[in-house]
């Protein structure tokens, strides 16, 4: 195997939600309470709903080839980002470009675990357009490309059988994965330590849905010191979220109580997995006292059967796939952050995957084999094999320009677009 050969399968990209994202999908009689963008006069564009001006940034989060010194939590206009990051079109042009044959994309406006859905009162209206939210992403968003992309819905977090409902539902269009927050304790809901969970977690056990875990909200666990620099909270994520949320689930109740779940921790790394699995199993073989019961088996083991860990880069983990479980790594692009690898990820993929002394075997679970697996699905049920190989999608980019790209040059391009329209 060569590079080119790889198939990569992306468990954790970034959709930045175009602003017509509901007009085709909410009943006309909500129409006029669905979230919409408004443009300020200082160009930048903010969602609202209910009045209330989302939390939820694009800056950050779409700043794919734009200078370095660009980077910056402040906002920005659709103008001014890359259109791979919001036009479903684009966005499978960079995906050719960077070798990516599938993508699964976690929500922005509505916040990566859908937290906005839960914030107004009314929650009717909520579960209308989340509902409607859904479905967009999964007729629209990934439907446009069939074979392209691996549906991720969203649940309302306030009633734990309105979201078994809902994870139902999006079995039925072909939806089983779900992102969720990974400590909803955090957001002021019942932890992971209550059975509060149990409709939704029975229905994502019978329907084979994956709860997909993503770091973020996690951090708010934390009490950092007010003058710590920007990179301290940019950075602590994949160092602790996973960490903790891996920490919830196995002396929690719920991988005792559905043994079929399946978890993937998205963007969390694989590299503390080592010394994790050892610890959880030192401390239930020495603090006994705490009667932890896991059916004659090792906390280690449990916890094996249940999740995929994902990395973007991660050399240590690699090293030590063979302790952690070449069965439980798969790779991520996190396109259009500014963590993400792209346009560059095959190479970056490949050095590590050499430098480590990866197998072609091991490469092509961690690639793509992994994921299909634990998602349950056939990759190449509507895409030939043959057809999604770096080699194969990056023939199909290669006009795509990737050259640096300053905010003011996309927005003097997105004019000229506009006036020519």
């Amino acid at each position: 195997m060569n590079m080119d050969d790889m198939v990569l399968i992306s468990i954790d990209d970034h959709v930045i939600e175009p602003p017509n994202l509901f007009e085709n999908h909410v009943p006309a009689r909500y129409a006029d309470r669905a979230p919409r963008v408004i443009h300020d006069s200082d160009g930048t564009d903010k969602w609202v709903f209910e009045g209330e001006v989302l939390s939820a940034p694009m800056a950050l989060n779409a700043v794919a080839t734009w200078p370095h010194d660009e980077y910056g939590w402040d906002p920005v206009g659709y103008a001014e980002v890359r259109p791979g990051a919001y036009d479903i079109h684009e966005r499978v042009r960079d995906m050719n470009r960077n070798g990516v044959f599938q993508s699964m994309c976690f929500p922005t406006m509505a916040g990566t675990n859908a937290r906005v859905f839960l914030e107004p009162s009314d929650r009717e209206i909520s579960l209308v357009m989340l509902k409607a939210y859904n479905d967009w992403h999964v007729e629209e968003w990934c439907g446009t490309y069939p074979g392209r992309f691996i549906p991720l819905g969203v649940v309302p977090l306030w009633d734990a059988d309105l979201a078994a409902a809902e994870v139902r539902r999006l079995a039925t269009k072909g939806c089983r994965a779900i992102t969720f927050p990974e400590a909803p304790h955090v957001l002021g809901l019942p932890s992971f330590h209550t059975d509060y969970w149990d409709p939704m977690l029975a229905a994502m056990s019978d329907e084979g849905s994956v709860l997909c875990l993503h770091i973020g909200i996690g951090q708010r666990a934390i009490t950092l010191a007010e003058e710590v620099p920007v990179d301290h909270p940019t950075f602590i994520g994949p160092m602790v979220c996973g960490m903790l949320t891996a920490t919830d689930l196995i002396w929690g109740p719920t991988l005792k109580k559905f043994p079929a779940l399946k978890v993937a921790l998205s963007e969390g790394g694989i590299g503390w997995l080592s010394f994790f699995l050892d610890r959880i199993d030192r401390h239930h073989r020495i603090q006994t006292w705490t009667k932890q019961d896991f059916g004659g088996k090792k906390p280690s083991e449990v916890l094996k059967e249940h999740i995929l860990a994902c990395f973007i880069s991660d050399p240590t983990g690699l090293r030590d796939r063979h302790e952690i479980g070449v069965d439980l790594l798969a790779w991520e692009s996190d396109y259009p952050h500014s963590d993400s690898s792209w346009p560059n990820s095959p190479e970056d993929l490949w050095h590590e995957f050499q430098v480590t002394g990866c197998t072609d075997a091991e490469i092509d679970k961690i690639t793509h084999q992994n994921v299909a697996r634990f998602f349950d699905y056939d990759p190449f049920a509507i895409i030939d094999k043959r057809q999604a190989t770096v080699r194969s999608l990056r023939a199909l980019a290669t006009d795509v320009d990737v050259s640096e790209t300053s905010r003011a040059e996309y927005r003097r391009r997105y004019e000229a677009a506009v006036g020519a329209s």
